[in-house]
């Protein structure tokens, strides 16, 4: 349990980091710097260990698919926290449980009974309630919270088909295939001006973007580590208190604090998120594990 609160306790930090980075910083290049810090971390640790990166050439897709769908997450989840309040943000992104849950039932025929896709589809109300004040305030901005639970959503399914590796060569190798997209795409998009164009970091700036791959690195860890060590089914409703976190974190740095219609959604979101919890629970089922999408 310690270490799923470690967990929950750091994730926020990545987000307060990506925000102060996304003073000076394109969108891009936080995201790219958090997978370059990230790898830099986590492959020596794999080659000193003697941890395979690459099983088979089949697993070779599977990892790239994995390391695209982590970067489209980060990207847009990073772009949502640089111009809205974290915990709003975060929020809307924990529609990754009910979207896991749908799409097992949709393309792989797992058995979803009547009440969870009603919890799902409560769930999805929740998200609406919170996101209809960012599109007042934010316009088109405020979906790109809704963008990152998608891809992350997809980050899980293709996580389940790579199981067999251990957490420390399956992130190292994620890093890699995130920054073969990535990094080309900055070079291409230099002196453009947009969202992909890097430039060289002054001052507090190289902190803040380190402090992204850091925080992301252990964020990780500390949740492989509590699911290591208990069932998914006692960890996951912990999860959600990565948004108590968040909102004490975008109050005391940034001064922002959810309105009380946000508060409605975000308590939509967590009671149905907590029930499809309990029912997979009774089923015997592995439940999602919702978070912020720039953690794992």
């Amino acid at each position: 349990m310690a270490m799923m609160l470690v967990y929950c306790a750091v994730a926020p930090i990545i987000d307060v980091f990506a925000k102060l980075a996304s003073d000076h910083h394109a969108v891009g290049q936080i995201t790219a710097g958090r997978f370059l810090v990230q790898g830099g971390l986590l492959l020596p640790v794999a080659l000193v260990l003697g941890l395979p990166l690459l099983h088979s050439t089949r697993d070779a897709a599977l990892i790239f698919l994995r390391g695209l769908f982590t970067l489209a997450a980060t990207f847009a989840f990073v772009w949502a926290v640089s111009v809205m309040p974290l915990a709003d943000a975060l929020a809307i992104t924990f529609v990754e449980p009910f979207l896991l849950l749908l799409f097992g039932w949709a393309l792989f025929g797992e058995e979803v009974g009547p009440r969870r896709i009603l919890a799902s589809l409560t769930g999805f109300l929740g998200v609406l309630i919170v996101v209809r004040p960012g599109l007042l305030a934010f316009g088109s901005a405020a979906l790109l919270p809704l963008a990152a639970g998608f891809f992350f959503a997809c980050y899980m399914l293709v996580t389940r088909a790579l199981r067999h590796y251990h957490p420390v060569a399956l992130q190292a190798s994620t890093a890699i295939a995130a920054l073969i997209v990535a990094l080309p795409l900055l070079v291409i998009f230099d002196g453009t001006g947009g969202s992909l164009d890097p430039n060289w970091p002054k001052g507090w700036d190289w902190l803040w973007l380190a402090g992204v791959g850091i925080a992301a690195t252990i964020s990780h860890q500390g949740l492989t580590l509590a699911l290591r060590h208990a069932p998914s089914a006692t960890v996951a409703p912990l999860a959600y208190l990565e948004l108590v976190f968040s909102t004490f974190a975008g109050f005391l740095v940034f001064g922002d604090f959810p309105v009380p219609v946000v508060w409605l959604g975000i308590s939509i979101i967590v009671a149905s998120g907590l029930y499809i919890i309990h029912r997979e629970r009774q089923t015997q089922g592995k439940p999602a594990i919702p978070g912020d999408p720039t953690a794992l």
